[in-house]
C-alpha cells in the first residue's frame, strides 16, 4: 500500500497573508431541487469536520508538555508522522473528518490536512491552507472517473507581543507528497470555507460511488453553500442529477460550472453527455468537437484502448497501450496492474513481476493493497514452479 511521505518545509511568508479577493460567483439557489431527494441525514454538515475528541485534546496537550524544547510545529510533525509515533497510513477509500482520521490512523491527503490543522489549533498554532498547483491525477471506480488536486498547510505561531503579526522564522509547511513531486510548485492560499467545500464535495462523490444519491445531493449542495466559488461542486451536482434521471437539472448545474470555467474539459465532457442524453445531438457534437481539439487524448484514453485489445486477445498491443498510460500517470496503480497482466499473458514474467509490485506500492486503499499482494504472491508462486520444472 502507498506509503505516507510527509515533507516539512520552510514557509514563504507572503503566502500567509490571506487569499485574494475575486469576483463574486453568480447566485446558485436556482440549481437546488430539494424536493427530488429524501431529507438530509443528521451527519451531513460542517460541524464535525474539524471537531476534536477528548483523546485528541489529550494527545495535543501531551505533545506540548513532552516537547517543550522544540518549536511546536516540529513537535507536532514528529508526533504525527514519525514511524514510532502515531503511524499514519495513506488511504483514499473515504474522506474522513479530523476525529475519524485520528481514530483510524489513516486518511487521504485532505483528511490528513484537516486532522493536522485541528491538532495544531489545539496547540495554539495558526493554520493557513494552501492549494498546490499540480497536474490533476485521475482515478476511476466503475464507470465514474475522478480528477484530484492537492492541498497542504502552513503551521505557525503568533508573536507573544502582537497576535496580528507573525514570526517569519516560526512557520513551516507540511505536505504529504514526496519532495521531488512538490519541488518548485506554485501554491495559493485558500480559506477554510474552501477546504470545507472540498471535504463535502469528496463526500458527495463517495456517496455517488455507493449509489446513495440522496446523501450525494445534500453533500454537494452544502459544498456549494459553503464556497460558491468552488467549481468542482457544481460539476458533482450535475453528475448527481444525471444519475438521478433529472437531465434538465443536470444541464443547468453543468452549464453553471461551464460558465465558471469555460475551458474546463471536465464540465465540457459531462455537459456533452447530458445533452446527448436529451437527444440534442447537434449541441453535444459541437461540444465534443471542441473537446477533441482541447484534449485529443483524454485521461484513460490509452487504458480503454488497452482493455479493448485485451478482450480481443492482442496482448502485445494492450501492453504497449498500458505502458503509454503508465508514462502519463506513473503512480496510478491500475495502469501498472493491467500492464502486469498483459505482460504475464505474453510470458514476460520479469515485467509482470515488476509492474505488479508497482501496483502494490502505489495502491491507495486496503482492498486494492490486499488484491495486488495476493496477485503478486500467486505470480511469484508461478515463477517458482516454472523455475523448478526448467531445472
Amino acid at each position: 500500500m502507498k506509503r505516507l511521505v510527509v515533507v516539512l518545509l520552510p514557509a514563504i511568508f507572503s503566502l500567509l497573508l490571506g487569499g485574494c479577493a475575486g469576483m463574486a460567483p453568480p447566485p446558485t439557489a436556482h440549481l437546488f431541487k430539494d424536493q427530488l431527494f429524501a431529507k438530509a441525514g443528521p451527519d451531513i454538515g460542517a460541524e464535525q469536520i474539524f471537531a476534536v475528541t477528548p483523546e485528541m485534546k489529550k494527545y495535543a496537550q501531551d505533545i506540548v508538555r513532552g516537547e517543550e524544547k522544540k518549536d511546536r510545529q516540529v513537535a507536532l510533525f514528529d508526533a504525527l508522522y514519525k514511524k514510532e509515533k502515531l503511524q499514519l497510513e495513506y488511504d483514499s477509500a473515504m474522506t474522513r473528518n479530523a476525529a475519524q482520521t485520528f481514530a483510524a490512523r489513516r486518511g487521504n491527503c485532505l483528511s490528513l490536512v484537516i486532522m493536522t490543522a485541528a491538532l495544531a489549533r489545539e496547540m495554539d498554532m495558526n493554520v493557513q491552507f494552501q492549494n498546490v498547483t499540480v497536474e490533476e491525477t485521475w482515478s476511476r471506480t466503475g464507470t465514474l472517473y475522478f480528477a484530484s488536486g492537492h492541498v497542504n498547510l502552513v503551521l505557525g505561531k503568533n508573536r507573544i507581543d502582537d497576535t496580528r503579526s507573525y514570526d517569519r522564522n516560526k512557520f513551516m509547511v507540511i505536505d504529504f507528497q514526496p519532495p521531488e513531486e512538490i519541488a518548485n510548485l506554485v501554491t495559493t492560499p485558500i480559506e477554510e470555507r474552501t477546504v470545507v467545500a472540498m471535504f463535502m464535495n469528496n463526500r458527495a462523490a463517495e456517496s455517488l460511488v455507493r449509489h446513495d444519491l440522496d446523501s450525494a445531493y445534500w453533500w454537494a449542495r452544502k459544498a456549494i453553500e459553503h464556497d460558491p466559488a468552488f467549481f468542482n461542486s457544481y460539476n458533482t451536482l450535475g453528475i448527481i442529477y444525471q444519475h438521478h434521471g433529472n437531465l434538465p437539472e443536470a444541464e443547468t448545474a453543468l452549464r453553471h460550472a461551464y460558465a465558471l470555467q469555460p475551458n474546463s474539459t471536465i464540465a465540457m465532457f459531462n455537459l456533452a453527455q447530458v445533452l446527448a442524453g436529451q437527444g440534442r445531438s447537434a449541441e453535444a457534437d459541437a461540444l465534443k468537437a471542441q473537446l477533441a481539439r482541447l484534449e485529443p487524448n483524454p485521461p484513460f484514453h490509452y487504458f480503454n484502448l488497452g482493455q479493448k485489445a485485451m478482450q480481443e486477445g492482442d496482448y502485445k498491443k494492450a501492453r504497449s497501450l498500458f505502458a503509454r498510460e503508465v508514462d502519463r500517470s506513473p503512480h496510478y496503480h491500475e495502469f501498472h496492474f493491467w500492464l502486469a497482466i498483459a505482460s504475464l499473458r505474453l510470458g514476460d514474467l520479469k515485467m509482470a513481476d515488476k509492474h505488479m509490485k508497482l501496483a502494490l506500492d502505489n495502491s491507495t486503499t486496503k482492498n486494492d493493497s490486499a488484491l495486488y499482494a495476493g496477485k503478486l504472491d500467486r505470480l511469484k508462486s508461478y515463477e517458482r514452479k516454472r523455475d523448478t520444472y526448467s531445472n
